[in-house]
């Protein structure tokens, strides 16, 4: 559960989740090479240690602590991003930096008399810096999206980010009864049932159980 939200608001993640965001740390070598890269060239005296330098420093060792800590926070079971993912900005920085700091060593030579021409490698990271940037706000909404919602008038919730949720009020239910290992079957007084499975979320059968607990409990009322 999410310790910032209400007890009664729990965010819901399929199975999949922490193997995804592993894979999602593998994005994170390209500009791990970049910060790395630049400080071999520093260190090997090939690159003078100037003020754009210490800047992409900084923000690299910003975007190095961020990616120990959420590696460790995946190492102990932590699915619950933040509202805005710093880890990305903090890769989106490194590469915007780099890629200014490589069209400005091209705009020095090319002042000394090197031959004019276009390049594109700023451009390709200051591209790739939108897209870390972007999801950067994009991820933690979508991840939002799933979660259920249990309150005095009924139950709610969504168990994908791109389709429709549930909600059901106490008005409209005659019971609430458990199906197979992590599913609920909810009759409805009109007759109708609708079954909501929790078996593809991480946990589903204690979310499952937490439903029924409070279905018995306001039902029981």
């Amino acid at each position: 559960m999410n310790p910032a939200a209400p007890s009664n608001h729990t965010l819901l993640y399929d199975k999949r989740h922490a193997l995804r965001q592993r894979a999602k740390g593998l994005s994170h070598l390209m500009p791990a090479f970049v910060l790395l890269t630049g400080i071999l060239a520093v260190i090997g005296g090939k690159e003078p240690l100037t003020t754009m330098v210490i800047i992409e420093l900084v923000v690299g060792a910003a975007y190095i602590i961020l990616l120990v800590q959420e590696l460790r926070h995946l190492s102990r079971g932590h699915l619950h991003p933040g509202k805005v993912a710093w880890l990305e900005i903090a890769a989106g920085g490194v590469l915007a930096l780099e890629g200014y700091h490589i069209m400005h060593r091209h705009q020095v030579a090319e002042a000394a008399g090197a031959p004019q021409r276009f390049h594109v490698l700023p451009w390709l990271y200051f591209a790739v810096a939108v897209v870390y940037v972007g999801l950067a706000f994009w991820l933690p909404r979508v991840l939002g999206r799933r979660h259920l919602y249990l309150h005095e008038a009924g139950f709610g919730g969504r168990l994908h980010p791109l389709r429709p949720g549930f909600s059901f009020a106490w008005e409209q239910v005659a019971s609430v009864e458990a199906v197979g290992a992590a599913d609920v079957l909810v009759h409805l007084k009109d007759g109708s049932e609708k079954q909501i499975s929790f078996a593809k979320m991480h946990d589903g059968a204690a979310h499952r159980d937490r439903l029924l607990a409070h279905a018995k409990q306001k039902l029981r009322n």
